[in-house]
């Protein structure tokens, strides 16, 4: 029973870390634009098929083939991933000029449709490409279980929650340390007084939906080698990433990755004991903590003045 509860908290963490990736990239477009990507679960969907798609062409197959685990080196991954941070990159400030920037400042939530809109755009175009069929992906360490504790953890949970861990550190010490970082909080603080500052304020908006893309992009791809790649995977991890930015606060970065981590873990052992409530137990748990803090465990509160 040891083992089992360790390796689901393994599990826990390696998922966990996924979401609170996307939960991150929708803390950054909210902070800064008061907008929210809603169609952030096909971009997952595109970040993982460019990968397999970057790891085929590499492999020397076409996008339609299969990879043995031999085709998959950590050499060829850590290509796939640059690549995908990339091109999703790209898909973010291709998803800001089309469908985000044309409604700013106007009233209503037309915004909401335009990127559920663009969202389905994405979907439909990768089942044109690469059909409705899941793929499925090596890990770039094997499929060898590695006994830790008496646990089984699969290696690619290890390198998920070591990629993600270290790009979210990497994501913080830019946001506190750097000018860069100090620049994205005075626009999420104040736009008018950031541009007083002399800050490119569409800049800064364009950067985090680039950034906000690539994360969702790369989520996708580290997690195709556990559940495969599928046209139909994204909608879920989205909905559980935005409800871990919920819990955890969505205005604050770290929030996020707390509430990602926490619904990992709570998703994992829940599973343990009754696969069926996995769900149910995720959403009570918002309920609890919105009842108790409705701005989430490490949110701020608004205090609206009279």
């Amino acid at each position: 029973m040891q083992a089992s509860i360790l390796q689901a908290i393994f599990s826990g963490l390696a998922l966990g870390s996924i979401y609170s990736l996307v939960a991150l990239g929708f803390n950054i477009t909210y902070n800064t634009t008061k907008t929210f990507n809603f169609g952030q679960g096909e971009f997952l969907v595109a970040g993982a098929f460019i990968g397999v798609s970057v790891l085929l062409l590499l492999a020397g197959h076409d996008l339609q083939g299969s990879l043995e685990i031999t085709e998959v080196t950590l050499a060829r991954y850590g290509i796939s991933l640059v690549t995908t941070f990339v091109l999703m990159g790209a898909l973010g400030v291709l998803l800001y000029y089309t469908a985000v920037r044309p409604f700013f400042g106007k009233p209503g939530l037309a915004w909401v449709m335009s990127t559920i809109g663009f969202g389905i755009i994405v979907q439909n175009i990768a089942l044109a490409i690469w059909g409705p069929s899941p793929m499925v992906m090596p890990s770039p360490l094997g499929n060898d279980v590695i006994r830790i504790g008496g646990a089984g953890v699969l290696p690619q949970e290890i390198l998920v929650l070591c990629i993600s861990v270290t790009l979210m550190l990497c994501l913080d010490i830019i946001m506190r340390k750097t000018r860069l970082g100090k620049a994205v909080r005075a626009v999420a603080q104040n736009g008018p007084a950031a541009v007083l500052m002399g800050i490119n304020v569409t800049a800064i908006i364009v950067l985090a939906f680039i950034v906000s893309s690539s994360l969702a992009g790369v989520a996708g791809l580290l997690i195709a080698p556990i559940t495969t790649a599928s046209v139909f995977m994204g909608l879920t991890l989205a909905l559980k990433a935005f409800s871990a930015a919920i819990v955890g606060g969505l205005s604050n970065p770290r929030g996020c990755m707390l509430g990602g981590f926490l619904l990992g873990l709570l998703e994992a052992m829940v599973g343990l004991w009754q696969a069926e409530l996995r769900e149910i137990s995720i959403f009570l748990l918002i309920i609890f903590v919105l009842v108790l803090k409705p701005e989430g465990l490490l949110g701020q509160r608004l205090v609206e003045k009279v």
